[in-house]
């Protein structure tokens, strides 16, 4: 039996109710610890022995009040249809609830617009339509506070229902006996509107909280999206296809151009040069030849090879990011999660406050009459406790501040973002795809003493056209623009992880690494040579061309900056707010792109895993931390961050991960949004 299970518990409100799952489970003797997470609505059991006793844990978590069920797989397509149709419902709730409320408010108000009706038939049509609100619209809110109030739970829930059910009782009193109040001195007004209003009010915060949940899981379902799912596995010298589940560790895999590597493991016949931005961050393809380590999910670019399997299922570097994202999300709380927090102690209090103000005016309010009186003024203090301040100015200023966000190109997912944004001390910058372009582009080109441009450029341009090679490609777009003269080539030969050959123009032509050239018997310039090394202390990528048995050229290769990248380094220096870049790129490379943009602090080579743990010792220092990314590899660091902030250039997965995106990819809006931050926060009380 396994001895770590699973499951997905439906029905929590709030982390205390994750609380409370805990609870339940650890009172087992056979489990050993239990994680709950109420972001992720997911409990992990880790049993001592065995998960025997499993039935009777799904018994109790359900006889507290909650719907467990074990996770067979990761995701599955039922639950995001569940999630799907949850959603929905809450929506139509919500859409209904405003309906109803508009209407009611319509009869309310409608003396002033000089249409009388009578107070009885006014309070009956008012009842009419409050019945729906309390008991379809917000029914959850009621059923979910009895349950808590049976297990001596109180929450947000149980403040709404005590103050919506007091008005609807009270207004119930005055419409089909109002004589009792009128005894008293007591006007039979009726507060229907209040309680609709309310309900429906706090059931929007909902809807907004449950869009922005749906949102972090939706990352998770990016990421696992990236895995392939089969496998071409080789079995007697054949080649079979197979579900990537049943690929297990010492598997011959063959991986061919253009596909995603399935599962971590080593190349064993074969080579070629794969994309490992996803989990380094390097914009520039990785040469892979024997005995070297791949990645699952990373992208083979060119050649193709056979691999062995090393890590599968959940040990892979993929899983594990899945892992670490989550875990990420179940550590952080929504703003709107501020109210459960209160109410723990509030409801209490407010509870005794009513008790106090009920006995009070029975035993002091004198006349026969007084507990009429006295139960008015309990119903009173229940009304004025409702937490509309915590549950209604939220969703309302995140409303407003996410339309003014998309007005200037900043998608906000939730408040979590719009309230941490304005207290930021630190912004992270991760370095490919958000200081920089991600792709790589000719930088500097530098010739050898007798040789020109005009000679040489045009035979590298007919030598690298041959080539799949993303750096080759990178010269190509580079000397096309230069409206270079083409020509054609022959016996064009790639030599893998070194370089290529062909004759151009009648002429031998080599394009590679300097040692590349060496083996060939090139010649080499001292110039040159220093030139290069030179340019790779900057962290640029050197090309050599060699021509005619010499040394001809050099090109360089590298990422470049974004345009707005300075600027938005000096306004937020300015703001107090400390640049800080991180990346999995070497440290050259950083340190080049760091000194250019303005940054003093850097942390280069650093692992997914390793970017959510440097996020997180920032937050320890004590800094409110904004981390800007685009690659999957910043998945982890953007939800471990106070505020994840993606580029809308980048991928599906930072994008969920993140709170907010700026979806031209322009960092300068990073300025604005902090800014939007600050007005919308305002409105919050």
């Amino acid at each position: 039996m396994s001895n770590r299970i699973t499951l997905t518990v439906n029905g929590m409100g709030s982390d205390h109710c994750a609380g409370v799952v805990k609870k339940v489970i650890e009172s087992f003797r056979s489990v050993q610890e239990a994680q709950t997470s109420f972001a992720n609505r997911e409990a992990t059991i880790t049993f001592k022995n065995n998960d025997a006793e499993l039935g009777e844990i799904l018994k109790a978590i359900r006889n507290a009040g909650y719907e467990p069920s074990v996770i067979s797989g990761v995701e599955t397509t039922d639950q995001d249809a569940d999630d799907q149709r949850s959603l929905a419902l809450l929506r139509n709730k919500v859409t209904v609830g405003g309906i109803l409320s508009v209407i009611i408010l319509g009869i309310v108000y409608a003396p002033f617009s000089g249409m009388e009706i009578p107070a009885n038939v006014s309070n009956v049509l008012q009842l009419i339509f409050t019945l729906p609100i309390l008991f379809w619209t917000g029914g959850k809110i009621f059923s979910g506070a009895y349950a808590k109030a049976m297990r001596k739970i109180v929450d947000m829930d149980t403040l709404i229902a005590l103050g919506t059910g007091a008005a609807f009782l009270y207004s119930l009193v005055a419409t089909f006996t109002p004589d009792i109040l009128s005894r008293s001195g007591i006007v039979p007004d009726v507060y229907y509107d209040t309680a609709a209003v309310i309900i429906t009010l706090i059931l929007l915060g909902k809807y907004l909280e449950e869009r922005a949940k749906k949102g972090t899981s939706e990352a998770i379902r990016k990421l696992l999206g990236l895995q392939p799912k089969t496998a071409r596995i080789i079995r007697g010298g054949k080649e079979t296809d197979i579900p990537i589940a049943e690929v297990q560790a010492g598997d011959v895999l063959l991986v061919r151009p253009g596909e995603k590597i399935p599962v971590d493991g080593t190349v064993m016949d074969g080579s070629s040069a794969v994309n490992e931005s996803m989990v380094t961050g390097e914009s520039i393809p990785v040469s892979k030849h024997p005995g070297d380590s791949v990645i699952g999910a990373t992208i083979n670019e060119t050649g193709s090879f056979t691999m062995k399997a090393t890590k599968v299922g959940a040990e892979t570097v993929l899983a594990h990011i899945i892992d670490i994202v989550k875990k990420a999300q179940a550590s952080k709380a929504p703003i709107q999660r501020l109210a459960d927090q209160v109410s723990a102690f509030f409801v209490p209090v407010v509870i005794v406050i009513a008790l106090l103000s009920f006995g009070a005016w029975l035993f002091f309010g004198g006349g026969v009459n007084a507990f009429t009186s006295a139960l008015v003024a309990a119903v009173s203090v229940l009304i004025i406790a409702c937490p509309c301040a915590l549950g209604i100015a939220t969703p309302t200023a995140v409303m407003v501040g996410t339309g003014k966000g998309a007005e200037h190109g900043i998608l906000i997912k939730d408040a979590t973002a719009l309230e941490n944004a304005h207290k930021v001390t630190a912004v992270v910058f991760d370095k490919t795809g958000t200081l920089t372009e991600g792709k790589p582009r000719v930088t500097d080109i530098a010739m050898a003493e007798g040789f020109t441009q005009e000679d040489v450029l045009p035979l590298v341009l007919a030598i690298e056209k041959q080539s799949e090679h993303p750096l080759a490609q990178a010269i190509v777009v580079d000397f096309k623009e230069k409206g270079l003269q083409e020509y054609g080539s022959k016996d064009f030969q790639a030599h893998r992880g070194k370089g290529v050959s062909a004759t151009v123009h009648g002429k031998p032509v080599l394009v590679g690494t300097r040692r590349f050239l060496s083996e060939q018997g090139i010649v080499q310039s001292a110039t040159l040579d220093g030139k290069a090394k030179e340019l790779e202390q900057s962290g640029r990528t050197v090309v050599f061309v060699a021509t005619e048995g010499k040394t001809s050229a050099i090109v360089a290769i590298a990422d470049t900056l974004k345009e707005n990248a300075v600027e938005t380094v000096r306004e937020l220096r300015k703001l107090g707010i400390e640049p800080i870049m991180i990346t999995g790129d070497n440290e050259d490379t950083a340190k080049a792109i760091a000194k250019q943009v303005g940054i003093e602090r850097v942390f280069a080579r650093v692992l997914p895993e390793e970017k959510a743990e440097r996020v997180k010792a920032l937050q320890a220092e004590g800094k409110i931390v904004a981390m800007a990314g685009d690659g999957i590899n910043d998945a982890p660091a953007l939800v471990q961050a106070d505020i994840g902030i993606a580029m809308g250039s980048g991928t599906d997965v930072a994008m969920e991960s993140a709170g907010m995106t700026l979806l031209k990819g322009d960092i300068s809006k990073i300025l604005q949004a902090l800014r939007l931050s600050r007005s919308t926060m305002r409105a919050i009380p």
